[in-house]
């Protein structure tokens, strides 16, 4: 009984009265330990009750003596960390000096075999339950902890992570007021959104800087386009150019004089 409970005891009462202390509400913890008293309280009062009834029965029976064991009993020197491991120690303690009585009465046949093991198990399960009852307190405790450090992990992985984008926010450059989203390849003045030309302005732009179409299809300088569509318009000094030119050439061909004189007959023949 002993060498099981009292070293348990001892690590889980120490844990409950130190260690989670300092992470969780000290009135938490002393119900804890307020329970656990009881529980070592109720198991002192109800040895010293056994005890003093085969006490009572050593005098009513007129017995002396009391039985011995062969074997010595364990000599150590027991650590003791807290109130908690002295209470029940001296519960053991106690419970030692129960057993040579109810074996003392069982041998003069004052108690049966069977009265005697029903009270020593029922004595020995109590005070199991003071030790089992301790573990199951600071694993409890352990729990709560563990989940306040998963929440404080959570909370602070969190504001890390606002901190990050935020940070990212002002780098990016969305929030540049000198920024336009607008086509890739646009070659628009930044801060100014580029718009399509109408019909008007664009023949108006081929008339005026006679680009062919390659304004009128705004794609000025795109090498797709064939030579015929890039090919420029002639104004109208620059037909009357080639007119003149025409004619000198007639005039300095005679050949071609009566080309032109025959061609000027047939459309005048024509009604």
């Amino acid at each position: 009984m002993f060498v099981r409970m009292f070293s348990t005891l001892q690590l889980n009462s120490h844990f409950i009265s130190v260690i989670a202390r300092t992470r969780l509400d000290h009135a938490d913890i002393e119900k804890i330990e307020a329970a656990m008293r009881q529980d070592m309280e109720a198991a002192t009062d109800s040895l010293n009750q056994a005890i003093d009834g085969a006490e009572a029965l050593f005098k009513a029976n007129g017995i002396s003596s009391v039985a011995t064991y062969d074997a010595k009993p364990l000599e150590i020197e027991v650590g003791l960390l807290s109130s908690s491991g002295r209470r029940f120690l001296e519960v053991i303690n106690k419970m030692d000096q129960l057993m040579p009585l109810l074996q003392t009465l069982e041998i003069h046949e004052v108690l049966t075999s069977h009265a005697v093991d029903v009270q020593r198990a029922a004595m020995k399960r109590q005070i199991r339950a003071i030790a089992n009852s301790a573990r199951r307190l600071a694993t409890g405790l352990r729990r709560r902890m563990n989940a306040m450090a998963l929440a404080e992990a959570a909370q602070i992985a969190a504001s890390k992570r606002e901190v990050l984008d935020a940070a990212v926010a002002e780098e990016s450059p969305s929030n540049d007021p000198s920024f336009v989203d607008g086509p890739a390849g646009d070659l628009s003045a930044p801060g100014q959104a580029s718009e399509p030309l109408d019909a008007d302005a664009q023949l108006a732009a081929h008339d005026e800087h006679g680009n062919g179409l390659d304004v009128a299809l705004g794609h000025a300088g795109d090498d797709q386009i064939s030579p015929v569509a890039r090919r420029p318009r002639r104004s109208a000094s620059q037909q009357k150019g080639a007119v003149g030119a025409d004619a000198d050439l007639a005039s300095s061909d005679p050949k071609l004089d009566g080309d032109v004189a025959a061609q000027q007959g047939i459309e005048e023949s024509q009604p």
